[in-house]
């Protein structure tokens, strides 16, 4: 009897042991698939946002704006955001020169460009026979005189060598910012068409040097003073704090050399187009451009 007890007590005791080896496995296969389950749906939810953003980034529409890379270049990367913010993929496609970029836009490989100032463009349209116009002024960029052998402009020996831009309307702007110093003096009525031929005085017998405007920070080593255009001088890491000249704020050269967002004739209203100028005239970005290049670029309202 005792040992029929012993047996029925073992039998019930390993019954029990295996009830809850069992209810352990059980719970264990419920967690895993809970968790796998979880992962899975986790996994597609991130598939899906990610899809989400695909197919929105793919909504935009691409606007191609040709660009100097400094400064225009850099701010139309600062406006990126907030293009995108009204629906719009900036696309920007940078240039070196100041003909290849018009001469893409006029052909249509560019929705606009932004590197030139108005008077350019005007001069460009009339020589070239080009149909471009100005959707908006952005900003001014102002001319400056650097020094190269010659550390300031009280020190400039008589011939001294003076670099810049050789087309039309920055040499004009160049020649106005010299006759403004007193270095020399232009023909009356030459104004934004002057070139040397219209230098009418100039007591240091200065030898004028008219270059490529992008070779002209290249070159400054080997000239006494140089007058740069803006853009160049930043590319070139020349700061307009550090200019024996700058044009004045009220110049007619900060009237006339407005720097535009140009498009095709006709385009100017397009709502991609109007939407570049309304970022590039936002303060967001008036904001970086007065913290980015301390004064060597000027937003206009």
């Amino acid at each position: 009897m005792k040992k029929n007890l012993a047996i029925l007590t073992a039998a019930v005791l390993a019954a029990a042991s295996l009830a809850a080896c069992g209810g352990q496995s059980a719970e264990t296969t419920t967690a895993a698939e809970t968790a796998a389950s979880e992962n899975a749906a986790s996994e597609e939810t991130a598939a899906e946002a990610a899809d989400e953003e695909t197919a929105a980034a793919g909504d935009l529409e691409k606007v191609s704006v040709g660009a100097s890379p400094a400064p225009h270049a850099e701010i139309l990367e600062a406006a990126k955001e907030a293009m995108a913010a009204k629906g719009y993929e900036l696309d920007i496609v940078e240039y070196v020169d100041y003909v290849q970029p018009n001469l893409a836009l006029e052909s249509g490989d560019l929705d606009a460009n932004y590197f030139q100032h108005i008077t350019y463009l005007e001069d460009f349209n009339a020589e070239r026979g080009t149909h471009l116009a100005s959707a908006g002024n952005i900003h001014y960029e102002p001319f400056g005189i650097y020094a190269g052998k010659t550390a300031s402009l009280e020190e400039l020996a008589d011939g001294a060598q003076v670099a810049v831009p050789n087309d039309a309307t920055n040499e004009a702007r160049a020649l106005l910012l010299l006759e403004a110093q007193g270095l020399i003096k232009l023909k009356e009525g030459a104004g934004l068409a002057a070139t040397k031929n219209d230098i009418e005085e100039n007591a240091k017998n200065l030898d004028i040097v008219e270059m490529e405007a992008a070779q002209i920070p290249r070159s400054l080593s080997s000239v006494d003073v140089a007058v740069i255009n803006g853009n160049y001088a930043i590319d070139a890491g020349l700061k307009v704090a550090d200019a024996l000249a700058v044009e004045a704020s009220d110049s007619e050269a900060a009237e006339k050399y407005a720097n535009v967002v140009a498009v095709q004739e006709g385009h100017e209203n397009d709502p991609a187009i109007q939407a570049l100028v309304e970022v590039l005239k936002s303060d967001e970005i008036q904001e970086f451009i007065n913290t980015t290049y301390g004064g060597a670029v000027v937003p206009l309202d």
